[in-house]
C-alpha cells in the first residue's frame, strides 16, 4: 500500500489516481479515504490527478496513540503534499476533513493549492459557545463518546441514519451505503475516534478561515442532521474572503442520491472554471 512518513513517523496511506492538476480529498470522520471513491474516479475520468489519504487512526494508516487532532490532521496532509510535491492543487474536505483543509491553509499557506472546497465542513465550531448559539452544547459530543466507548458497532449504524438522512420522511434508504459507512467505521480505531470528537467539535477556526483568500466554494445541506447549517456553512462563507456558497435544499450530511449527483456536477464546474 502507498504510504508517507510523517514527522513523528506515522505511515499515512493514500491513494493516487489519474495525472493532471492534483485534486486532494479528505474524508469526514468517522470514514475512510474510500468514501470519496465516487468522486475519485469521476476527477481522475476527467482529467485530473485524484489523491485521499486516511486520516491518521482511520483505515489504513496508523493508530497513533497521540496526534489526533486538528493541528496534526494539517501537518500530516501537508507532509502528504510535500512528499508527493502536490502544486496548483484543488483541496476538497467534507465534514471533518474541512476542518483539516481550513487548518491546513492557515498553519501552512497557500503556496500548493490554489482553490478548496468545504462540503458539509465543520469551520468555524461547532461547540455551542456565548458566541456561537447556533452550536451543539458539550453534552451532545459528551453523548457521542459514551455511546462510543459502550457499543460503537450500534452507534455507527444509527449515526448512518442521520448522516444520510435516511431517517427522513420519503427517502430511500440504501442497505449497500449503511454496510459501506460501517465497514469504514468499524476501521477507525476507538482512541482516534474518540479524539476526533474533539477536534472536530471543539477546535475553533474563526481565525484559520479569515486568514484565507483563494476562492472556496462552500456546500453545505440545508437539511444536515450532523453539522447544522447555522453553525457552519452559512458562518464559514461569511467569514472566508473570497467564497462561494451552494446551498442544497433538503440535502443531508452525506453525499448519496440526487445529492451526490448535483454535488458531482458542481464540483466539476468548480475545477473547470
Amino acid at each position: 500500500m502507498p504510504t508517507i512518513t510523517t514527522n513523528d513517523g506515522a505511515a499515512i496511506f493514500y491513494k493516487d489516481w489519474g495525472s493532471g492538476r492534483p485534486v486532494v480529498f479528505s474524508h469526514a470522520w468517522p470514514l475512510t479515504a474510500d468514501a470519496w471513491d465516487p468522486q475519485l474516479n469521476l476527477v481522475a475520468g476527467t482529467g485530473y490527478r485524484a489523491l485521499a489519504h486516511d486520516r491518521r487512526g482511520h483505515g489504513r494508516s496508523d493508530q497513533t496513540w497521540e496526534g489526533n487532532e486538528m493541528d496534526t490532521y494539517a501537518d500530516d496532509l501537508a507532509a502528504l503534499l510535500d512528499q508527493l510535491d502536490i502544486r496548483d492543487a484543488v483541496l476538497v474536505g467534507h465534514s471533518t476533513g474541512g476542518g483539516e483543509v481550513v487548518r491546513y491553509l492557515a498553519r501552512h499557506g497557500q503556496d500548493r493549492v490554489a482553490k478548496a472546497v468545504l462540503l458539509g465542513a465543520v469551520p468555524p465550531l461547532m461547540l455551542k459557545t456565548d458566541d456561537n448559539p447556533h452550536g451543539a452544547p458539550m453534552e451532545s459530543f459528551d453523548a457521542i463518546r459514551a455511546s462510543l466507548a459502550n457499543d460503537r458497532s450500534a452507534f455507527y449504524k444509527e449515526l448512518c441514519e442521520r448522516f444520510y438522512g435516511f431517517n427522513r420522511a420519503g427517502v430511500a434508504a440504501s442497505d449497500g451505503k449503511r454496510d459501506e459507512f460501517w465497514l469504514q467505521a468499524m476501521q477507525v480505531g476507538l482512541k482516534g475516534a474518540l479524539d476526533c470528537v474533539k477536534a472536530f467539535s471543539e477546535t475553533d477556526f474563526t481565525e484559520d478561515l479569515m486568514k484565507i483568500d483563494i476562492p472556496v466554494l462552500v456546500a453545505h445541506g440545508d437539511d444536515d442532521q450532523t453539522v447544522p447549517i447555522k453553525a457552519s456553512g452559512l458562518r464559514a462563507a461569511a467569514l472566508l474572503s473570497n467564497a462561494t456558497l451552494k446551498v442544497y435544499p433538503g440535502a443531508p450530511h452525506g453525499l448519496h442520491g440526487a445529492f451526490e449527483q448535483e454535488f458531482n456536477s458542481d464540483l466539476l464546474a468548480f475545477l473547470a472554471g
